[in-house]
């Protein structure tokens, strides 16, 4: 088996430990402190489900403003352009590495998404970013999900206080669209007792029976999610 070489580490802001890039072969893999694997660049499929479904719920609106929450490995960003082919797409990261190793090691997965003329990078905390306002989706794929791994910081998005700011943020009938690496059921709770309608979904990581399933929660403001 092809030895697993490491390639570069990252340091996270706000004491949540290190970040380490990973590469065997053509495989890539981003990986916390332990050895803990958050993601893979062989398992895409609920990352593009997430912006895919996102833009399903608002299809019709014009020159969408959607903000993605972390870079990763690029995969909810691209499925994000080809989904919204006029919206205007602003992704927070908030780890400057991360958005180096999309330049350099792994500039062939991020396939140019970065340099498109819809997106913005914002090396930041996405919180700020929600805070601008005035977004049609925010879109977040954040550490490992409401059960966050690597920055206790994350778990502030996920609160009764961040989920209204983020229904603060959003435009009339927008959508919060956030990505799991597992069920949440308290997490479930806490987004309908914000005030939002709420869809939650089971997507495959990948293609094949034997992937892990990942969670979506849809969740509007408004009254009610477009089929």
């Amino acid at each position: 088996m092809i030895p697993w070489l490491h390639l570069d580490t990252a340091s996270m802001p706000g004491g949540g430990g290190t970040l380490r890039l990973m590469q065997r072969g053509q495989e890539f893999s981003i990986m916390a402190d332990g050895g803990i694997e958050l993601m893979n660049s062989r398992l895409s499929g609920s990352e593009e489900a997430l912006a895919e479904l996102t833009a399903a719920r608002l299809a019709g609106r014009p020159r969408p403003r959607v903000l993605i929450g972390g870079l990763g490995m690029g995969f909810t960003l691209r499925a994000a352009l080809a989904a919204f082919p006029d919206g205007r797409i602003t992704v927070a990261e908030l780890v400057p590495e991360v958005v180096a190793w999309a330049r350099g090691p792994m500039a062939h997965i991020h396939a140019g998404s970065l340099d498109d003329p819809r997106v913005t990078v914002a090396v930041t905390d996405v919180a700020a970013a929600i805070g601008q306002g005035g977004w049609d989706a925010i879109v977040l794929d954040v550490d490992n999900g409401p059960e966050g791994l690597t920055r206790r910081a994350n778990d502030r998005l996920y609160d009764p206080a961040g989920l209204a700011a983020a229904k603060a943020a959003l435009t009339p009938g927008g959508l919060l669209a956030v990505w799991s690496s597992a069920p949440h059921a308290v997490f479930s709770r806490r987004v309908r007792q914000a005030g939002f309608a709420v869809e939650e979904l089971k997507v495959k990581a990948g293609p094949g029976r034997r992937k892990a399933s990942h969670v979506i929660w849809l969740a509007v403001k408004g009254d009610r999610l477009r089929p």
